[in-house]
């Protein structure tokens, strides 16, 4: 079951900045979720899997922020989404951030418009195909090795933040999966 929004934001994060995700899900042929993949040239998280999200602007709400993001970088609508819940906020371990995660149900074949400069790659992926594709794998960012959660679908490796948001989401989707 997901968490309402307000109870989501009254929980206490550790994370100096925030921000907020869509995690946008429709049904065909079962669940699926929606992810980004950045592109390769960015600064940070370049080429990552990711939920569409940011930074929350001054004065935001951040079920607007995660809206407005999805939005700006994908080209979804807000009033294309129904948001129906959230999921508990994940901090990020490098870069400080508490992510707001929420919930929005929208109409499959919905035709994505991409900012470029941002994204490469929509991708659609199966909650089932997902979950099979669970696992922990060695990875090794910045000269650093570790060992992490992972989720692979279609050769998309999904990890951090992202990949803790997903098991929350699997989790309250199917309470006995990963």
């Amino acid at each position: 079951m997901l968490v309402a929004p307000a109870q989501a934001l009254a929980m206490d994060v550790h994370g100096g900045k925030e921000a907020a995700v869509l995690v946008p899900v429709f049904e065909h042929d079962g669940l699926h979720a929606v992810f980004t993949r950045r592109r390769h040239d960015l600064r940070r998280h370049a080429g990552e899997i990711s939920f569409p999200g940011g930074r929350r602007d001054a004065g935001e709400e951040l079920i607007d922020t995660a809206l407005r993001e999805a939005h700006e970088e994908v080209g979804l609508p807000p009033d294309a989404v129904r948001v129906v819940g959230a999921l508990p906020p994940t901090p990020t371990f490098v870069t400080n951030y508490a992510i707001y995660p929420f919930v929005g149900v929208i109409d499959a074949g919905f035709a994505w418009v991409l900012q470029r400069t941002e994204v490469d790659e929509v991708l659609e992926l199966p909650l089932e195909v997902l979950r099979a594709g669970y696992g922990e794998r060695r990875l090794v960012r910045k000269g650093i090795p570790f060992r992490t959660p992972t989720y692979e679908a279609g050769g998309h490796v999904i990890w951090g933040a992202t990949a803790r948001i997903l098991q929350e989401l699997l989790g309250r989707v199917d309470p006995t999966a990963r």
